[in-house]
């Protein structure tokens, strides 16, 4: 055998090696030199090609991470629709046993070196939201909300759907004016503008990204809601003050278990016995580490929480569960929405941030879609309340309800 024959025989192995971890996708792979692996006939549906050997080693030592950083970089291509590629894998492998010792052994170090001090938290939130504010205005809403919004019609438009996810969530509250709700992890404050806006709250809201804070600012400014609005740029540890109400829209995702109580005891201290809150969050079925190409590249620090880890914050904190509800399916079409915007803006994300950054996250959303349409993540919110709260929080049916307030 010569060495061509040797090397296309090895290729082979490692092409079906990749596939079985992936539970033998309907995917052919193509290597250099045409070498290829897996089905070759119609039942193949897309092509993986790998150009370069040096990625093809990546896979095979960690397939997630070395999948990722080989598309982002150009050396690994999909042929066919990358949304549906990535749906096809998220279906076979969620079905599969946990990975192997490397992955295990990534995931570990990941947890050690992306621990939630105050000083990483900072840099973890720096890494994703601090990209420049006219990135994320390229493919969000108009008011830039950057969390599942809530399609109450099949043609409701992502800015509808977003508007109708705030009054959701201050429907579910029960907010009323005069209000002071304390808000952890306010994005571009949009929600924290509307509750203001349209339901007359008065708001502290807390973030450690310094353009999320300077936009919000800005914003309030504008809207002349100064007076009842205040943006502080801390970490959520640090809440000071009594309210009526506590909110987490997107940001337990970033607290981590170890810190999970320390949520609590901010909670505690906002809301004591007879305050209610919501906590409005990307969690999982039941408990597993996030994708470790997204935890290294795109959220340093992420976890999504199983309700049997996020529960035992609230009962450690003697809060009673008024509702669960679970919005997967909003947030699969939500990512959609993103994802046809950022599509759109590919030439303009490349000629800022440059190519490999462009399909990095060009497949962050594409898989994040895939994983919720295919039930790998869940999108979860809790209303809880104190054990002395009085107000009458009886079901969801208010918030059912299409008529909204944010023609306001």
């Amino acid at each position: 055998m010569g060495w061509r024959d040797w090397l296309a025989a090895a290729g082979c192995r490692a092409g079906d090696h990749i596939l079985e971890a992936a539970g033998r996708p309907p995917v052919r792979i193509l290597l250099p030199g045409g070498i290829s692996a897996g089905p070759r006939d119609a039942e193949a549906r897309f092509t993986l090609s790998i150009r370069r050997w040096s990625a093809l080693a990546a896979m095979l030592l960690e397939p997630e991470i070395g999948f990722g950083d080989g598309y982002a970089r150009g050396d690994i291509e999909v042929e066919g629709p990358l949304e549906e590629f990535c749906a096809e894998i998220h279906r076979r492998r969620d079905a599969l046993p946990a990975g192997g010792w490397v992955s295990r052994a990534v995931s570990r170090y990941l947890d050690w070196t992306q621990r939630r001090s105050l000083r990483a938290a900072r840099k973890h939130i720096h890494h994703h939201y601090d990209r420049g504010n006219g990135f994320y205005q390229l493919w969000l809403d108009r008011e830039m909300v950057y969390t599942c919004a809530f399609f109450p019609r099949e043609d409701s438009t992502l800015e509808e759907a977003q508007i109708a996810k705030m009054e959701r969530v201050a429907r579910k509250l029960a907010l009323e004016p005069g209000e002071r709700v304390a808000e952890a992890g306010c994005g571009w404050g949009s929600f924290a503008l509307y509750i203001a806006r349209v339901h007359g709250c008065r708001v502290r809201a807390f973030n450690i990204s310094e353009e999320q804070i300077a936009w919000a600012r800005h914003r309030a400014r504008e809207l002349g809601l100064e007076g009842q609005v205040e943006f502080v740029l801390d970490d959520y540890r640090n809440i000071t003050g009594v309210y009526d109400a506590f909110v987490s829209i997107g940001m337990l995702e970033h607290v981590g278990k170890d810190h999970y109580a320390d949520l609590r005891d901010v909670i505690r201290r906002c809301i004591g016995d007879s305050g209610r809150g919501l906590l409005h969050f990307i969690g999982r079925t039941r408990p597993a580490p996030l994708s470790p190409w997204i935890r290294r590249r795109i959220f340093p620090g992420a976890h999504a929480p199983a309700l049997s880890e996020a529960l035992p914050l609230l009962e450690t904190g003697n809060y009673r569960v008024m509702d669960i509800e679970n919005l997967r399916p909003h947030y699969a079409r939500t990512l959609r929405c993103w994802r046809q915007r950022y599509e759109a803006a590919m030439p303009e994300v490349v000629s800022r941030f440059g190519a490999e950054f462009a399909r990095a996250w060009r497949l962050y959303l594409a898989g994040s879609e895939a994983a919720f349409r295919t039930g790998s993540l869940e999108l979860y919110q809790i209303l809880f309340a104190g054990v002395r709260c009085t107000k009458k929080l009886w079901t969801r049916e208010s918030a059912w309800q299409e008529e909204s307030r944010a023609a306001a």
